[in-house]
């Protein structure tokens, strides 16, 4: 299966993982349960009281590492580098130090200065609050002007086949710039969590000049994306605007793609429009029977992703193993010490 692909990839590098939220027991389950499976290095955030309170049970929960914010004897160090990164927004020290206090900011912090390797939150806290604190302390990746979201659908019994959805939880109605942002950072993630080379298709209503483009605004934005795309990424497979099916099915594709290196055999699927995103996954999620994992974030310089607040632990272990999957690429072996 391709999760455990995805398991195996964090396990091979053992990153290390921050998890803001260590006063939520499924966080805690999750988190043993990574550490037992050697799949990540985790430090969990949180008060002795809180961690007591949702760990209470937990078999194995005492040999996890626990930091308190507040207390921490990286709170001056961190509170000082908020501060060099947020004054010219007007932030003090008194701001700063506050905002290092917070679970999410101190996470952030952590991966941003080499502290850890990614950061997993939102079974708490806002989609919100974790993609502000993200994008104000860890920052975009060169190159990359939006911050997007995708979901990696895995199809198919049992489950053999792995795509990214993208974006279905961030950009409300992505403009042909930001479509070719969310575009090349689903390709990289597609990559960096299954290994397969990205084949691009962004979808639409219309397939390769189907309806004319003056038909609706959304076809102009997309032939503009595409070339965005091929200027910045030249060596990307990618082509649209496409159906869905002349994407993902080899019959459809060669009637109405014949020429298309991606369509029918695409992995990568952008969508038009956040509407046109959360409604594909979730009817691929409730009718298709796939398996959608997400929201993962994508186009920040180091691994951190957003979890539903309506998580299960063992949604939480599978996304610690992604944002370890995310962070394989960049964990060196100095810094890796080993999973305990």
């Amino acid at each position: 299966m391709i999760l455990d692909q995805i398991i195996d990839r964090s396990r091979a590098a053992c990153p290390h993982i921050v998890l803001p939220e260590g006063e939520d027991r499924r966080i805690v389950e999750a988190a043993v349960r990574a550490v037992q499976d050697g799949v990540a290095n985790v430090t969990l955030l949180a008060s002795p009281s809180g961690f007591a309170a949702a760990s209470e049970g937990v078999q194995g929960a005492e040999a996890l590492t626990v930091v308190d914010p507040a207390t921490s004897d990286k709170q001056a160090a961190y509170s000082a580098a908020y501060l060099q990164l947020r004054r010219h927004k007007g932030v003090d020290e008194q701001q700063a130090r506050q905002a290092m206090i917070d679970p999410l900011g101190f996470a952030a912090m952590m991966v941003r200065l080499g502290d850890a390797d990614g950061t997993l939150g939102g079974a708490v806290a806002t989609t919100a609050d974790t993609v502000r604190v993200a994008l104000q302390v860890i920052g975009k990746a060169p190159g990359i002007d939006v911050v997007s979201s995708c979901f990696l659908m895995l199809l198919g019994a049992p489950h053999e086949r792995a795509v990214i959805f993208g974006d279905c939880g961030l950009i409300l109605q992505p403009g042909d710039a930001e479509l070719a942002n969310i575009a090349i950072s689903s390709a990289q993630s597609l990559e960096s969590l299954t290994g397969e080379e990205p084949r691009v298709a962004m979808l639409s209503f219309s397939t390769m000049g189907s309806v004319t483009k003056d038909a609706h605004e959304s076809l102009a934005r997309i032939e503009n994306a595409v070339t965005l795309i091929r200027d910045r990424a030249p060596n990307l497979k990618i082509d649209g605007e496409m159906q869905f099916d002349a994407a993902l099915i080899p019959e459809v594709a060669l009637s109405k793609a014949p020429d298309s290196e991606v369509a029918g055999q695409a992995n990568v699927f952008v969508f038009p429009s956040l509407s046109a995103g959360n409604i594909g996954y979730k009817i691929a999620q409730r009718i298709g029977g796939a398996i959608a994992l997400g929201p993962i974030l994508q186009g920040l310089a180091h691994p951190a992703n957003d979890l539903s607040r309506g998580c299960s632990a063992d949604d939480v272990y599978q996304m610690i193993a992604i944002t370890g999957a995310q962070a394989a690429s960049t964990v060196s072996d100095q810094s890796n010490k080993g999973c305990a």
